[in-house]
């Protein structure tokens, strides 16, 4: 009996030495593993990373071609960042050569406001719905015409002296500049293709007005406003051309949106256009512009070049 309680014993005294091994062991490994850890100093308080701000999308304005580029942008550059700070958001100018090009900016929500055309707005709401904004005040009106001008020595007193005659027209969509021209020759039982020995289009009035100027063409049929706006600030460019013609009154050029903007946006524009001429630096882009106001207006302002539309007939519009 005593011999089997010795070998108990022995048992018993490897059985704990192997666990005593097992656990120093354990706690080795364990060791080894804690000094390859990252020490934190918590009494070390930097300040998070700062997370990204979501990218600002800007607003971007369309003009259309009534006046060069140049003078677009110099005309526009002031109305541009007032409404960059009203927005908080920076604002894109966009030009294209053509009425037509800008049109499809619209359509296919590429800009979110633009000034327009009157034939390009009643194309663009008869063709996807372009919407009006507001409507620029000059001279307390909300109106222009369309003006016949020839070189200040030229002999013509009417369209039809310019018969066999070089004409500038300004664009293919323009209503003053290409559509009214068109209707006063086929008073006179014509077509230009036919009344004229020759046409060119100058994509801008400015260029038109000049183009008359320097003798390049007979004669243009301008934007009233444009030919105020521009001999204002050119003054010879009055002095070498004259006004032969001046049509009836039309609703003008409006300020236009895209119908995919979203309607908060539209109305957030519709405020600050209405309210700028109560605002001082909203005053100064406006004088840059010889605008008085913003309006609103209808679309039935834009009955008579609808009319004028279905009188001349279809165009080559592009």
């Amino acid at each position: 009996m005593s011999r089997s309680i010795y070998r108990w014993g022995f048992g018993a005294v490897l059985a704990v030495a192997f666990t005593v091994g097992l656990v120093a062991v354990w706690f080795a490994v364990n060791l080894a593993q804690a000094e390859e850890l990252p020490y934190v100093d918590l009494s070390q308080r930097e300040p998070l990373p700062a997370v990204a701000q979501a990218e600002v999308v800007p607003l971007r304005l369309a003009v259309a071609a009534v006046i060069s580029p140049q003078g677009t942008f110099e005309s526009y550059s002031a109305l541009a960042a007032y409404l960059s700070d009203k927005l908080g958001r920076p604002v894109e100018l966009v030009q294209r050569r053509t009425y037509a090009e800008v049109n499809d900016l619209i359509e296919n929500g590429e800009v979110d406001v633009a000034f327009v055309c009157t034939s390009a707005y009643v194309i663009g709401h008869r063709e996807f719905g372009m919407e009006l904004l507001a409507a620029p005040q000059v001279n307390g009106e909300t109106i222009y015409q369309s003006w016949l001008i020839v070189p200040v020595n030229s002999p013509a007193n009417s369209m039809a002296d310019l018969r066999g005659k070089t004409f500038a027209f300004t664009d293919p969509w323009s209503n003053s500049g290409r559509m009214y021209p068109t209707a006063v020759v086929k008073e006179l039982g014509e077509t230009p293709e036919t009344f004229f020995g020759r046409t060119f289009f100058t994509y801008s009035h400015d260029d038109a007005i000049r183009a008359v100027a320097d003798a390049v063409a007979d004669g243009a049929a301008v934007d009233s406003l444009v030919y105020q706006y521009a001999v204002a600030r050119e003054p010879e460019l009055g002095e070498r051309t004259k006004i032969i013609h001046r049509s009836p009154d039309f609703g003008i050029p409006p300020v236009v949106t895209s119908p995919h903007l979203r309607p908060q946006a539209r109305a957030e524009l519709e405020n600050i256009f209405l309210d700028i001429a109560n605002d001082p630096a909203g005053q100064a882009a406006l004088h840059v512009l010889d605008i008085d106001r913003f309006v609103l207006t209808g679309d039935q302002y834009y009955d008579s070049v609808r009319e004028l539309e279905a009188e001349v007939g279809p165009l080559e519009l592009k």
